[in-house]
C-alpha cells in the first residue's frame, strides 16, 4: 500500500525559479535582478508557447506582408513573439538594452538603471509554423558596459561571446523546452503547460564528443567552398545521417542530445554566411561549449570574433567536438592546396 501510495504523489521536480534560488553558487550573477530577467523571458516564452499552439485557429500564421531589415519576409508570428519578449524586457526593468533580429536598430528600453543587455532572435525557423515544423527562440544575456543610470551604447551590444553571462533558447515543439547555460554547465527545462512552470527534465547536459548526423542545406552544395563539399562527401562515404529541418533550434537541439554537426558555410548566394553573430552564432556557440562541444567560424573560434555590426553574418559550424574537428581539418586542406 506504501509503493501504490507513493507512486500517486511522486513529485514534479525542480521549477526553474527554484533552480535558480538553490544554484546561486554556481550563477555568479544571479542575484534578484538576474532572476527576475530569466523569469521575464520565461513568461514571454509561455505567451508565444501559447500563441504557436493556436496559430492555425487565430489566423496569426503565414506572411505579415512585409520584409525585415535583412530583406526577409516576416511572418505574423515573428511580430507577435518580437512584441512579446521585446514588452516583458521592458517592463521587468532590467534591460537596459536589446538587440532583436525584427529591429534594424538597438532598442533602448528606458531602463537605464538595468545592468543587462539582451541579443535575441524571437522566432527562429517561423516560416516552418504552417507546416508544424519545431521552431524556436534564441537569445543572450551580457552585462551592460556603460555607467548605470546613463544611455545604453552600441558597446554594450556590440561585445564577444565570451562576455556572455548566460545564453539559451527555447523549443516550440512536440514539448516546449527552454535550455539555459551561464557558464556552469547547460541544463534543460520542460513547459509544463497545466501548471505553467518550467521544471528542470534534463540537467547537466553533454552533448556526445562524436556522432553520424550532418545538418546542412545541400541545396547549395555547389556554392559552398571546396573544403565543405569535401567533408560532406567524406559524410557520404561514411555513411552518415543528413538531418535538415530548417530550423535552427531544432536541428542544433536534435545534435545536442544525439551527436552531430550543424553547418551554415559562406556561399555564393551568401558569402558572408547567413545566420546572424550577435543572437543566433554566439548563444548557441556559449551553450554548446559548455555541454562539450565546439563552435567554429571554419579555423576560429566563434566566441572570439570582435562584432563590427548589430546584424553582422558570420559561417557557422557548430556540434560534436570531434566533427568540428574534422570539418576544420577538411578547410585547411583546402586551403593548403590553394
Amino acid at each position: 500500500m506504501s509503493g501504490q501510495f507513493e507512486q500517486l504523489v511522486l513529485p514534479i521536480g525542480t521549477t526553474l525559479d527554484r533552480f535558480i534560488n538553490t544554484q546561486q553558487s554556481n550563477f555568479p550573477f544571479a542575484k534578484g535582478e538576474f532572476s527576475q530577467l530569466l523569469r521575464d523571458i520565461a513568461i514571454a516564452s509561455k505567451i508565444v508557447n501559447r500563441e504557436i499552439n493556436r496559430a492555425g485557429l487565430a489566423n496569426i500564421a503565414g506572411s505579415f506582408g512585409a520584409h525585415n531589415n535583412h530583406g526577409e519576409e516576416q511572418q505574423k508570428l515573428d511580430i507577435v513573439a518580437n512584441v512579446r519578449f521585446t514588452r516583458a524586457l521592458k517592463l521587468g526593468g532590467e534591460v537596459c538594452a536589446i538587440a532583436s533580429e525584427e529591429d534594424e536598430e538597438m532598442i533602448d528600453t528606458g531602463n537605464h538603471n538595468g545592468k543587462y543587455v539582451v541579443a535575441i532572435d524571437p522566432l527562429d525557423g517561423s516560416s516552418n509554423i504552417d507546416v508544424n515544423v519545431a521552431v524556436g527562440t534564441i537569445f543572450s544575456i551580457y552585462r551592460r558596459i556603460s555607467p548605470a543610470g546613463t544611455a545604453p551604447t552600441q558597446e554594450d551590444i556590440l561585445q564577444k561571446g565570451t562576455n556572455q553571462v548566460a545564453a539559451g533558447y527555447i523549443l516550440y515543439g512536440s514539448s516546449t523546452m527552454l535550455v539555459l547555460t551561464s557558464g556552469a554547465g547547460v541544463d534543460g527545462f520542460t513547459y509544463e503547460p497545466s501548471l505553467g512552470e518550467y521544471y528542470l527534465s534534463h540537467p547537466n547536459m553533454r552533448m556526445p564528443s562524436n556522432g553520424k548526423i550532418y545538418s546542412v542545406n545541400e541545396s547549395s552544395f555547389a556554392g559552398f567552398p571546396p573544403g565543405v563539399q569535401d567533408y560532406i562527401r567524406y559524410c557520404h562515404e561514411h555513411n552518415f545521417s543528413a538531418r535538415y529541418i530548417g530550423s535552427f533550434v531544432a536541428d542544433f537541439h536534435r545534435n545536442l542530445l544525439k551527436g552531430g554537426i550543424f553547418m551554415y558555410p559562406e556561399s555564393l548566394k551568401s558569402p558572408e554566411g547567413k545566420l546572424r553573430l550577435m543572437y543566433e552564432c554566439f548563444p548557441l556557440a556559449f551553450i554548446v561549449e559548455q555541454a562539450g562541444g565546439k563552435a567554429s567560424q571554419g579555423g576560429k573560434r566563434i566566441l572570439d570574433i570582435e562584432p563590427k555590426r548589430l546584424h553582422q553574418r558570420s559561417p557557422l559550424y557548430i556540434g560534436s567536438a570531434e566533427m568540428v574537428e574534422s570539418l576544420e581539418k577538411h578547410l585547411l586542406l583546402d586551403r593548403v592546396r590553394v
